[in-house]
């Protein structure tokens, strides 16, 4: 079979180089329409339902939020696991799914049974929704809405958030490939009504009275339309409130002397915010607002971001005077450096095999025509992974080795070359070969060398197979380094089969007489040598069998000592320092300590460009976080700008000892993507992470504690934290039934 192909690619040249001109602009396609990113996406199959609650505290979530959410979710088909988080004013539930489950779908079943649970929920309290159909590491793209020099006083985080969600916000989520913008920090602006108590009841009105006032009063509605020949006249009422001033004059109702009593006689109306959960500062010099882009699930990174940098810009010119957008987290960066690392690696690696092609097989057509298989093989594993849903990033291109890609083309070309220049055969008096002639020795050293090469390359296939059964985490980490890799060598091995006889055939010396060259030269004195060596060993089998033993407990004792990670660390190239206070602390304290955490990072440390600090939980807490912790994103300028240290483990160093006068703070470092991918894994941020399990609340917390004054000396423990999930100061409001019944 094999035989067969190679002969009729010999013989069909013409056909041979239309697919192989089909197979490059199929990859240059491809690579243009490949999704590109850093790292892999190991978020799971899941559907998460947010529930903001405001007016309850933690327990009251939970039981009757959370719970009732759980129950109707859990007849789902195809769940893996379900996971919930119950906090004050918030609930999350997330739903997990088995991989082979369709996303859709489960959103569809997941928005069927919300309807059921929101019956079950009591009302006013909160109305569950389904997270934007994004990932753990959507937040792609993270920016600052601030004044400009000279415009601070002219607007305050009300009217930044405000920009933030009626003008950035709704022309963002027009780009293609991002799910939502979510608005962090800032107050989100209200009419809020004041009342005084001691009016309603002097006049004998109740705060139902004013709720029903308000609904009434502030609604438009229809009335169909008249027909006046030969018109029609459309009726519409507009009722709804459009400023301050209508506020004040809506009738609550009319007193016993028929005077009617209006909001502005029983409270004083203006321009508030609800109870926030989140906050931003900058540069220590206050507060405010960030947007942060999420991506869709599945989307090109790469893409989405330059689109979305190119609709910034639009943006900024509809933005009022004095007020900018910077952004501080641009995935763009990370990917652009991790895709210059991979090419700058593969070029390198390329040049290296041609160089020792060349260098080996003694002749310069010879050691291009196996060189050409290398970028063409990258094509096909490029338009493979295109075709397979595969992104392009560090642990799928990075691990390709084009020392096993041209391996099936040395052997043919080489077999080709030996056969025409040494053996002794039919054209051995000849001085050069026709051109049947030489498709004749191509055909036939070829056929008998290729069973061998896909022996080859068959074993390296079957090596990479049992990645392709991983599934989870790894899965997700794995699989497509194995499929890229099986992808690039399937592609050598089609191109040995055909491309590479037919440029054999045409490209190779049809020269009968051997030159003596440098490489001969080189390969007769590796073989005088290592030929010794051989004997030697041949003679002395025990002796090194027990070297061979020896050397081996000696590499199992050495392993055992060395550390192990699930990834290699990736330098992001920014900072994320995770900054937590005493629970209970109040949100206006956390900023205060952000505040003092960025003068000081800015003061002391000319590498750092900008501090953004993220406080609580944003507008969609897919990250939820507390009022008493913040994730602060550290902009470093590029490393050839460095002079307070030299690596990045040296200014993390000297960084924790300068925040270190911070009363009642803590700051653990660590990378934003990094951190993502630790939540993702563990559903914590921190690096290795014990959980203890029970159903006391406060016997958890002592356990916690004690277990991590245990651990707090071994060797290598540089941040340690204990959650806190007991203290939160609370004031309970009780009542006196019988008191309630006797007045």
């Amino acid at each position: 079979m094999l035989e067969k192909i190679i002969q009729f690619s010999i013989k069909n040249k013409l056909i041979i180089a239309l697919f192989t001109f089909a197979l490059i602009g199929w990859g240059i396609y491809s690579l243009t329409r490949l999704p590109i990113d850093a790292v892999p996406d190991i978020t799971d199959n899941q559907v998460m339902v947010i529930t903001v609650s405001p007016t309850l505290a933690a327990q009251e979530v939970e039981q009757l939020v959370t719970f009732p959410v759980e129950q109707t979710m859990v007849s789902i088909p195809g769940i893996r696991n379900m996971r919930s988080f119950s906090r004050f004013g918030l609930s999350i539930v997330t739903i997990v799914f088995e991989e082979d489950v369709d996303l859709y779908w489960a959103r569809q079943q997941v928005q069927e049974r919300l309807t059921v649970a929101a019956k079950e929920i009591p009302e006013e309290i909160g109305k569950p929704e389904m997270a934007p159909v994004t990932t753990g590491l959507g937040e792609i793209y993270q920016y600052v809405v601030h004044p400009k020099e000279g415009y601070e006083d002219r607007y305050d985080a009300t009217d930044l958030r405000t920009i933030q969600d009626w003008i950035i916000k709704r022309q963002l989520l027009g780009t293609p490939g991002v799910a939502e913008v979510s608005g962090f920090g800032g107050f989100v602006k209200q009419y809020e009504i004041a009342v005084d108590p001691d009016k309603l009841r002097g006049m004998s009105i109740t705060i139902a009275d004013i709720f029903e006032a308000l609904a009434t009063n502030n609604q438009n509605t229809g009335g169909a339309y008249i027909d006046k020949n030969p018109n029609a006249y459309f009726i519409r009422s507009e009722g709804l409130v459009s400023d301050l001033e209508e506020l004040n004059k809506i009738v609550i109702k009319a007193n016993d002397s028929g005077t009617p009593i209006l909001i502005r006689d029983v409270a004083e109306v203006g321009f508030g915010h609800g109870a926030r959960y989140g906050a931003a500062t900058r540069n220590g010099q206050g507060e405010v607002v960030t947007g942060i882009v999420m991506m869709l699930k599945g989307a090109n990174s790469s893409q989405v971001i330059s689109d979305v940098k190119e609709r910034i810009e639009q943006i900024k010119s509809t933005l009022p005077e004095g007020v900018t957008i910077e952004p501080f987290l641009d995935r763009k960066k990370l990917v652009d450096n991790a895709i210059a690392t991979v090419t700058r690696n593969l070029a390198e690696g390329a040049l290296i095999v041609i160089f020792v092609l060349i260098l080996f097989l003694g002749n310069l057509r010879g050691g291009l025509v196996v060189a050409s298989v290398i970028p063409l093989s990258m094509l096909f594993a490029i338009a493979m992974m295109n075709l397979f849903g595969v992104s392009g990033n560090l642990m799928s291109l990075g691990a390709i080795d084009f020392g096993l890609i041209v391996d099936g083309a040395i052997i043919i070309v080489e077999a080709v070359m030996h056969r025409i220049t040494h053996s002794k055969g039919l054209y051995l008096e000849k001085s050069r070969l026709s051109s049947g002639e030489m498709d004749a020795e191509v055909r036939s050293s070829a056929g008998k060398m290729m069973s061998s090469a896909a022996f080859g390359q068959i074993i390296i296939l079957i090596v990479y197979l049992p990645l392709w059964a991983l599934v989870g985490v790894e899965g997700k980490m794995f699989k497509p380094m194995a499929q890229t890799v099986s992808f690039a060598i399937l592609g050598a091995f089609l191109l040995s089969l055909t491309y590479v006889p037919m440029m054999a055939a045409l490209a190779l010396s049809r020269n009968t007489q051997h030159k003596p060259n440098f490489s001969d030269r080189m390969m007769n004195f590796f073989q005088r040598a290592y030929r010794p060596v051989v004997e030697k060993a041949i003679h002395n089998k025990l002796s090194v069998l027990a070297v061979a033993i020896g050397l081996f407990i000696v590499a199992l004792i050495t392993f055992s000592y060395m550390g192990s990670e699930f990834i290699p660390q990736l330098d992001e190239g920014d900072f994320a320092v995770e900054t937590r206070v005493p629970v209970g602390s109040s949100i206006r304290q956390m900023i205060a300590v952000s505040k003092k955490a960025q003068t000081i990072l800015l003061r002391e440390y000319p590498e750092v460009s900008q501090v953004v600090n993220k406080i609580g939980s944003g507008e969609i807490p897919t990250d939820p976080m507390p009022i008493e912790a913040g994730d602060m994103m550290v902009i470093l300028k590029p490393r050839g700008e460095w002079t307070s240290a030299g690596s990045r483990e040296e200014l993390i160093e000297k960084m924790q000892r300068s925040l270190a006068v911070i009363p009642n703070a803590t700051f653990s470092f660590q990378q934003p993507i990094q951190m993502r991918f630790n939540e993702l894994l563990t559903g914590a941020k921190q690096d290795v992470v014990i959980k203890i399990y029970g159903e006391d609340l406060y016997i958890l917390s002592g356990l916690a504690a004690d277990v991590g004054n245990k651990i707090r000396s071994v060797e290598g423990v540089e941040d340690l934290y204990v959650e806190a999930v007991t203290g939160l100061p609370q004031i309970q409001i009780q009542f006196d039934r019988d008191k309630i019944a006797q007045y």
